[in-house]
């Protein structure tokens, strides 16, 4: 596919060779096109990846073909149902999402070390060091697009520009299987034409102000006075009318430590079951937990999160004196925080059933050395567990506390196998 190229810059200009060359990958409908991939049968045809027709929960992706029903991420699936009857809806395979993303990236790394992942299915790359060595941008870009096509049976769209925010933006302008390279010096003149909402920190209430104010397009800000701007908007102001003029000056960041892990389950009936509940709870606890070891993270505060009938949302959250990384640890204070609502509802004459029940640990800090308070013997089970874990499947072993409390029993400890 031919690129849209934007601008006249001239390549061979030496004021362009101090110049970023940044590029913004993006794998089209990912999830979905990785089941088309791996089921033939699927092909041509409307995927809708994230529960069973008619299940609870939300539409995690949707194929091309699905999408010209009006079907988007975050849709409650019943929705999709009625749109799409005839759809093939999926729960999905994450492991095979993680297999596919590691290979994209993987290919990303050979044409640079500077790999910014922001999900599974898109990365920046600044190829300003290595260009040289394969071609210039565009052409690492068109070389990495036919790898991904062909060694990884997956469609990439591309933007090629000198700074993240115009990559970002090009690469979503052509999908699927896009190529936009914006030349150096045409930032402001790439973006003018385009709508208010395709501009980083425009979401829909600082669009609302600015179409209140007659500006439409990126263009229209950017031509618009700066210190009312400031007056009005604040700092904010000042940075989306920098970047409606193109300017830009993020970094891509090799690696970007998170700010905190969490799971979290949407039940198929809504529960008011402590068993049912507690039990969820501990799964989700076992997942955060072998995340933060697996990346070497301690965190402090704990973060429940509950969304009942209809659809309220709630959290609760407490802090911990030093950081964990123990799943059994994060179990007992998510429990109690569970116990702690419940019984508020109970107290104020309220009967409201979970349809979703969430954990995270933020106030993450690196490093697993033996803190002041952890025992060593439940850092070596945990070391255990994660290696059986590894090589067997997470369904290999089970704590017997798991089972407690599964089972209504006092929460004990300890290992189980698994029944087949």
């Amino acid at each position: 596919m031919s690129p849209s190229v934007i601008g006249r810059g001239k390549p061979g200009d030496p004021t362009q060779t101090e110049r970023r060359a940044i590029l913004h990958c993006d794998l089209d409908a990912f999830y979905a096109s990785v089941e088309q991939r791996d089921h033939p049968e699927y092909r041509g045809r409307p995927v809708i990846v994230g529960g069973h027709k008619g299940d609870r929960g939300v539409v995690a992706a949707a194929s091309y073909e699905a999408r010209t029903f009006g079907i988007r991420s975050a849709m409650p699936l019943q929705t999709a149902s009625r749109l799409c009857p005839d759809g093939i809806f999926v729960p999905g395979d994450h492991e095979a999402y993680g297999k596919a993303s590691d290979a994209v990236m993987a290919l990303f790394e050979e044409r640079t070390p500077l790999v910014e992942p922001i999900s599974l299915d898109e990365a920046f790359l600044d190829v300003t060091a290595t260009e040289h060595l394969f071609g210039g941008a565009e052409q690492i870009a068109r070389d990495l697009k036919a790898d991904v096509r062909a060694k990884c049976g997956l469609v990439l769209s591309v933007g090629v520009a000198a700074n993240k925010l115009c990559a970002k933006v090009g690469s979503d302008l052509r999908k699927p299987d896009g190529l936009v390279v914006v030349l150096p010096g045409t930032e402001a003149q790439f973006l003018a034409p385009l709508e208010l909402q395709r501009l980083w920190g425009v979401g829909p209430k600082t669009r609302e102000f600015l179409e209140g104010w007659g500006m439409r397009t990126i263009g229209d800000l950017a031509r618009y006075d700066l210190a009312q701007l400031e007056a009005r908007l604040g700092e904010h102001g000042r940075a989306i009318w920098e970047r409606a003029n193109g300017i830009d000056e993020g970094t891509v960041e090799s690696w970007m430590a998170p700010k905190s892990v969490g799971h979290e389950h949407t039940f198929d009936r809504n529960t008011l079951d402590p068993t049912v509940l507690e039990s969820m709870l501990l799964r989700l606890c076992e997942h955060v937990g072998e995340r933060l070891r697996a990346g070497e993270h301690r965190g402090k505060t704990i973060t429940l999160k509950l969304r009942v009938a209809p659809f309220e949302t709630r959290t609760r959250q407490r802090t911990l004196a030093v950081g964990t990384d123990d799943d059994l640890s994060v179990y007992r204070v998510g429990r109690q925080l569970l116990r702690d609502a419940l019984r508020e509802d109970r107290e104020n004459g309220r009967s409201s059933p979970v349809r979703l029940i969430g954990i995270s640990v933020s106030g993450l800090e690196a490093g697993r050395q033996l803190g002041l308070f952890d025992h060593a013997r439940t850092v070596r089970l945990n070391a255990a567990l994660d290696a059986v874990r590894a090589r067997f499947g997470d369904g290999a072993l089970d704590r017997a506390s798991a089972r407690d409390v599964r089972e209504g029993r006092k929460f004990g400890g300890g290992f189980m196998r698994r029944p087949r």
